[in-house]
């Protein structure tokens, strides 16, 4: 594996990290995050109990959603691309970008919309490390 393989592998590996930390986070809390609290402008007591199963399902769907494209990108990055099978290097961000868009987006829209801070910055890491990787691995196909 040369020098733009390896340096694309460790892109993927790297957007894998904050895919699994979060959606372990989200799949497993029991309230809603503390940013959750400041753009809804109450506290997890203070929101209704319908609403409260509504949010904790949506947090667990996402959290589900990322901690899966997260072990696929791994399984990916782990088999078929250390072997060297060209096909991955549209696969990995295939499978990728759909969930780091979707959670830039979300990010973004809750920070210009609500007084909360979500951490859109790692979303767009995510996006960034996977678009890197991506070109990498294009620049090691043409050669």
């Amino acid at each position: 594996m040369g020098w733009r393989q390896r340096a694309a592998f460790y892109c993927y590996l790297l957007d894998c990290l904050p895919l699994l930390a979060f959606g372990l986070v989200y799949l497993f809390r029991a309230e809603f995050m503390p940013y959750h609290a400041i753009a809804v402008e109450q506290s997890w007591n203070e929101v209704e109990p319908a609403f409260q199963v509504l949010v904790l399902a949506l947090m667990r769907v996402a959290g589900g959603g990322w901690v899966a494209t997260a072990t696929a990108i791994a399984l990916l990055l782990f088999i078929p691309y250390r072997q060297g099978q060209g096909w991955t290097r549209w696969a990995i961000p295939a499978v990728g970008l759909p969930a780091s868009l979707a959670s830039l987006y979300a990010t973004v829209s809750v920070t210009l919309n609500t007084p909360a801070s979500p951490p859109w910055q790692a979303a767009a890491l995510g996006v960034g490390l996977l678009a890197i990787g991506f070109l990498l691995s294009v620049v090691v196909s043409k050669k």
